[in-house]
């Protein structure tokens, strides 16, 4: 026969209650945990990442910036006159010397101007020489007036003496006497008139040859400038060099000041190099700077620096002192490196890819198995072209990642394979 069981149903409530008891207790226990475990680091392949070690001791400032070598001194040649180009005797690359003739220009209105002033100038050559022989002519009508007036006087004047003598001896008339005496007088004043006039003419012959010269004059100086200008259509170098740029054709027609040409001396160059403006405020005269031609380097030293800033850079111009290399010539593309200062005792490490002066920034830090890296925020100082100052953040010894990591910029964390 079946003995019933006392207490069962009860120890079966118990169970379940220590059951729902334990798991009310177990999952937040479980859940706390996971909360605190960390998440799985993603992974890198290290090869690909470039990395830098931290280290103490001197460290150069440099400044970059990319350029090209131009002539110290660049002649632009403009045309003087209005003309139209007959012929363009030399193209870029000549070798030029000042007489070197670049282009012939024709102008046929100035042509025929000059040789209207060339007629001009014969004609009154011709009327200077018709008038010397006018006023030569005059002078000696003059001159024979004065001669025949001063024997009228003469032959008055002893007339006069003959009749006062006979009027002494009262053998002629007192009449006769006062008759020759006021014919010997007035005869007297026309040669003293007729010698004035002959003085006059003298420097009115003077006056009148000078005007006419002074008009000679005038015309030789307007045909000497005309002959000049004329000549101007044959467009010289002006100076020894390089023809570095024609910028006209045969059959264009220029117009007074257009340039012609452009001519340089290829052994006197410079170096114009563009700098960040940002790093552009510590560039001062004087500073030590390498040029980088691509086929040699040549030292220099900054000799200007431009006070505008042009789509975000800084020109500056580069005294070149070295020998220039083989293939240094106008408008070369160089690279420009210039040393700011010296700095004997810093902590520095190789520039990362994101870093600007005076800024913080996550690096990653590689742990001492090299295994893993950790972000970590740096302070970053002064900064050159290649290295950086690391102010706080990182020791001498630390390893860290220089590449950029922007893929990983959730991440503090890497595993490293």
């Amino acid at each position: 026969m079946d003995v019933p069981r006392t207490g069962a149903k009860r120890r079966k409530l118990i169970r379940r209650l220590a059951a729902i008891l334990i798991l009310a207790v177990a999952i937040p226990l479980v859940t706390w945990g996971l909360s605190r475990l960390k998440p799985a680091a993603p992974s890198v392949e290290k090869g690909t990442l470039w990395t830098g070690e931290v280290q103490r001791g001197p460290m150069v400032r440099q400044v970059r910036g990319l350029g090209t070598l131009t002539p110290e001194e660049v002649l632009w040649i403009p045309a003087v006159h209005d003309g139209r180009v007959d012929r363009v005797r030399l193209r870029p690359g000549a070798n030029v010397s000042p007489d070197t003739i670049l282009v012939e220009l024709s102008n046929p209105e100035l042509e025929l101007e000059a040789e209207d002033l060339r007629w001009q100038v014969r004609a009154a050559e011709a009327n200077l020489r018709d008038l010397r022989v006018k006023l030569e002519t005059a002078q000696l009508d003059l001159k024979a007036t004065l001669a025949r007036a001063e024997s009228e006087y003469v032959q008055a004047k002893l007339k006069s003496d003959r009749e006062e003598a006979l009027a002494k001896e009262g053998l002629a008339p007192d009449l006769n006497v006062r008759l020759a005496r006021a014919t010997s007088e007035e005869l007297a004043k026309r040669l003293a008139i007729d010698t004035k006039r002959l003085e006059i003419s003298a420097s009115s012959t003077e006056a009148q040859l000078a005007v006419q010269q002074v008009q000679i004059e005038k015309l030789r100086a307007a045909l000497k400038l005309k002959q000049s200008q004329v000549a101007g259509l044959r467009i010289r170098a002006g100076a020894s060099g390089v023809l570095q740029q024609m910028q006209v054709e045969v059959g264009q027609r220029v117009t007074p000041g257009a340039v012609i040409a452009k001519v340089a001396q290829p052994s006197k160059l410079k170096a114009e190099i563009r700098i960040p403006e940002t790093q552009a405020k510590d560039v001062m005269i004087g500073q030590p700077v390498q040029v980088d031609t691509h086929n040699g380097v040549i030292a220099g030293r900054v000799s200007r620096i431009d006070p505008a800033a042009v789509s975000g850079n800084v020109t500056i111009d580069v005294r070149l002192e070295g020998a220039l290399p083989a293939g240094a010539r106008p408008d070369l593309s160089v690279d420009g490196v210039v040393e700011l200062e010296r700095l004997t005792d810093v902590m520095y490490v190789q520039r990362p890819v994101y870093g600007q002066a005076n800024s913080l920034v996550g690096l990653f830090r590689l742990t001492p198995d090299g295994k893993e890296a950790h972000r970590v925020q740096v302070r970053i100082g002064r900064v050159s072209v290649q290295t950086v100052e690391i102010v706080e953040g990182l020791n001498v010894g630390d390893r860290v990642v220089l590449s950029d990591m922007s893929a990983w910029d959730g991440q503090d964390r890497l595993r490293l394979n």
